[in-house]
């Protein structure tokens, strides 16, 4: 995950899960992809393991600062499950340092799945082909070509991000009356100091979208919580981290046949745990590295996300569990006879 330090306790949902999991008296330990190594071709992490609480607090804020680590080299096979909680951009070498490890522990999310939805592109991999479900997109690093998609767009108004972005990130709104100012904003987007570039995406925008958009939270392709986020007067992105605020907010009709649509390929690409942002019953992104929102949910729902999350997962280890005994069990049967 992102270290440490940079936790923001009130809000934090990778937290949210340790302090779950801490509660339930499992071992938890927490590594950067940067602490990644191999040591005898062995894949370990530096990690920073919480040392046993004789009473976990109960408020997010307490414990967090009252958690104390010991660090050790830890290899990675040893553990039961990984959760891959980095933010974008995907470090593709922290996910060969687990290649190693996939066939041995439960990593959430899938390898492969996070290769091929860590970023915007992944909504192209549902079958819509009338946009149903997601607005028509395109992505380039063809000015020319960007600028066309613009003008002869038969709505006013686009909306233009950066593909790797996270949080709000570097989404603006594009209106056909202010194009004087495309060609400076595509520039900005598309060319590096260093001589490489990036694509962008242009995205129909979404009728209602100014009211806000709804973060949803699928577990194992079914969702397990919502919360509606609202922009603030002066900023057009709801992101909470963009200075939007939350709302209570109930699934309605079209967001759960959305979820129904996308869930099952979610699931067949391993991608268990993900947070996907809706306007009006359209898929806009799927974040699959470290979707956030358990707090938000939890506080205006009065209700703990975390635990039916962490439920699954001591499932999904449980029955491993019960499998690898069955199998040797049988193996011995064998050499028995």
């Amino acid at each position: 995950m992102y270290p440490w330090e940079e936790i923001v306790p009130e809000t934090d949902s990778s937290l949210t899960l340790i302090h779950e999991c801490v509660k339930r008296g499992h071992k938890v330990a927490i590594a950067t992809p940067s602490n990644l190594t191999i040591r005898g071709s062995i894949a370990y992490a530096f990690s920073k393991v919480i040392r046993k609480m004789d009473k976990v607090p109960a408020q997010m804020k307490s414990f967090y600062k009252k958690a104390e680590f010991k660090e050790k080299m830890l290899p990675l096979a040893g553990f039961d499950i990984i959760m891959m909680r980095a933010n974008p951009p995907l470090d593709p070498i922290a996910l060969n340092f687990l290649d190693s490890v996939k066939e041995d522990v439960f990593i959430v999310n899938d390898i492969e799945g996070l290769r091929e939805a860590n970023n915007k592109l992944y909504t192209a991999c549902f079958d819509d082909p009338n946009n149903e479900i997601i607005p028509v997109t395109h992505v380039s690093k063809n000015k020319k070509y960007l600028k066309s998609v613009i003008k002869e767009n038969p709505k006013d108004k686009m909306i233009m991000k950066p593909l790797n972005g996270y949080g709000g990130s570097g989404v603006i709104m594009i209106e056909k009356n202010a194009m004087q100012n495309v060609n400076s904003l595509l520039d900005f987007y598309i060319d590096n100091k260093d001589g490489t570039t990036n694509y962008v995406i242009l995205q129909d925008y979404i009728e209602g979208a100014d009211n806000g958009d709804v973060r949803i939270l699928l577990l194992n392709g079914k969702p397990i919580g919502a919360v509606k986020r609202v922009p603030s007067g002066d900023d057009h992105r709801s992101n909470i981290s963009a200075g939007g605020s939350f709302q209570k907010h109930t699934l309605t009709k079209a967001e759960k046949n959305l979820c129904n649509k996308i869930g099952p390929k979610l699931v067949k690409d391993g991608l268990y745990f993900v947070g996907i942002d809706v306007i009006n019953g359209m898929l806009v992104e799927v974040n699959v590295m470290s979707p956030g929102g358990i707090s938000y949910i939890n506080k205006v729902n009065k209700t703990k996300l975390q635990e039916k999350v962490i439920n699954y997962f001591e499932e999904v280890v449980e029955t491993e569990k019960k499998a690898q005994e069955r199998r040797n069990k049988l193996k011995l049967s064998l050499q028995d006879d």
